[in-house]
């Protein structure tokens, strides 16, 4: 069993840990304890295969009970952290980011430009343009600055 925070110091991310660590036999129970609540962050967590997602301020006994639940391999989720998961599957499916639109956003978020984040991506030009048509649709947005307030507020990126 472990606990892992995302961020764990410069160059170290919690979520390529959880990755590295499931590939150990025997495969380990991975359960995020992190102060980070963005979609992005619970996403990432998830999708990296974390047993479990729970916010630093969880009191002690849930965190117990979370622990046993996921060494038992049961998930194990804070209740903001349902709550976010289950509004995103409850999203009409056109109006949900997907993981690809979410890192392109973030970038947007740091100032990049369409060409900083075709390099860092490691994609097209095109395709971080195309990214971005389909952004600003989903988000019901016209502009990079609007893209990313939208996203910041509905918690989709720090």
């Amino acid at each position: 069993m472990v606990l892992m925070d995302l961020r764990l110091g410069p160059g170290l991310s919690g979520v390529e840990t959880t990755r590295r660590l499931l590939t150990l036999r025997p495969v380990p129970r991975v359960l995020v304890v992190t102060n980070h609540d963005t979609d992005a962050d619970i996403l990432a967590a998830i999708e990296a295969g974390a047993s479990g997602y729970l916010l630093k301020d969880t009191p002690p006994t849930e965190l117990i009970a979370a622990v046993h639940a996921a060494a038992a391999g049961e998930s194990a989720l804070s209740p903001m952290v349902a709550t976010r998961l289950m509004s995103r599957m409850r999203a009409p499916a056109d109006a949900v980011l997907t993981a690809r639109e979410i890192d392109v956003l973030v970038e947007v978020a740091a100032g990049h430009s369409n060409r900083e984040i075709a390099k860092r991506l490691l994609l097209s030009e095109m395709t971080v343009k195309s990214h971005l048509v389909h952004i600003f649709s989903k988000l019901g947005v016209r502009s990079r600055t609007a893209a990313v307030d939208r996203a910041r507020r509905d918690g989709l990126i720090g």
